[in-house]
């Protein structure tokens, strides 16, 4: 059995410059050893631990798809040491990355249903890979109609972009990206992602919720989602906090007995309603 504690190495294969800011870069990522691809064996919604030598590590949502083939994508916020370090390497540069770790969103529970995909800012990765799965030929028909909620502060703060705009011509998906404020010529929605979901979600009849995004976000659409007949066991989010190890070792990610690391980082909410409020 592999030590949990070390990472496969991996090259970095391609770097995309994301948001007008520099400060989001998504890095594309080539195994170096056949076995190490084979037995990263993950789902969407999980997450892994991208290791410097000499700076550290750090957990981050796995943003691409099993279906889009063996590399890995991830979408590196430029926030403390570790993020620095990776904003600084270069095409060729061999880093590492350890497990797939945590759970992953229910997709046995999603089949038949109607699912609403709501997110916010740089935390729309695991949403990204959610989207690309539940797209794939061999999995559209598993699911009824998906309809997408993205925002943003500004048009130059949404990611990827190019495939943002392939969804968007798709007649399978109802694509709804939205900016806070009026922009040059931006000629998609404007307005906050709560008044958006109001706007364009179905019923909650056959549906099933996933929200991830920033705190005030996700704050101000959960009465959003109830007010839609959204029940909390219909709701689901990702939490990220104070993850450290990712096996719940550490202890740092505890909220009560749960382990966000372990146990999540999907939830349902109707589990976190009976967890402490400190998540």
């Amino acid at each position: 059995m592999k030590n949990p504690y070390l990472p496969y190495p991996v090259k970095i294969e391609k770097i995309v410059i994301e948001t007008e800011d520099k400060n989001l870069k998504s890095f594309e990522l080539l195994f170096m050893n056949d076995e190490d691809k084979k037995a990263f064996n993950y789902t969407p919604g999980q997450f892994a631990e991208l290791s410097i030598p000499g700076h550290g590590e750090i957990p981050i949502g796995i943003a691409s798809s099993p279906t889009e083939g063996d590399n890995l994508l991830f979408t590196i916020n430029k926030t403390g040491v570790v993020t620095t370090a990776l904003h600084n390497m270069s095409e060729g540069d061999i880093i590492g990355v350890r497990g797939p770790l945590g759970n992953h969103y229910p997709f046995s529970e999603m089949e038949g249903k109607d699912i609403v995909i709501i997110g916010g800012g740089f935390a729309f990765t695991t949403l990204r890979s959610t989207i690309a799965y539940m797209l794939n030929e061999k999995n559209r028909k598993r699911f009824g109609n998906i309809t997408v909620i993205y925002g943003a502060r500004t048009p130059g703060m949404l990611l990827y972009k190019d495939q943002l705009e392939e969804w968007s011509k798709r007649d399978d998906i109802d694509m709804n990206v939205t900016v806070d404020r009026e922009a040059s010529g931006w000629t998609g929605k404007v307005g906050f992602v709560p008044a958006v979901t109001e706007e364009v979600a179905p019923k909650a009849d056959n549906g099933i919720a996933l929200i991830c995004g920033p705190p005030i976000m996700i704050k101000f659409t959960l009465p959003v989602m109830k007010k839609l007949g959204f029940s909390a066991e219909q709701t689901i989010t990702s939490l990220e906090n104070r993850m450290k190890c990712g096996i719940g070792i550490c202890g740092r990610c505890n909220i009560g007995p749960e382990y966000v690391c372990k146990d999540g980082p999907v939830f349902k909410m109707a589990q976190l309603e009976d967890m402490p409020g400190e998540y």
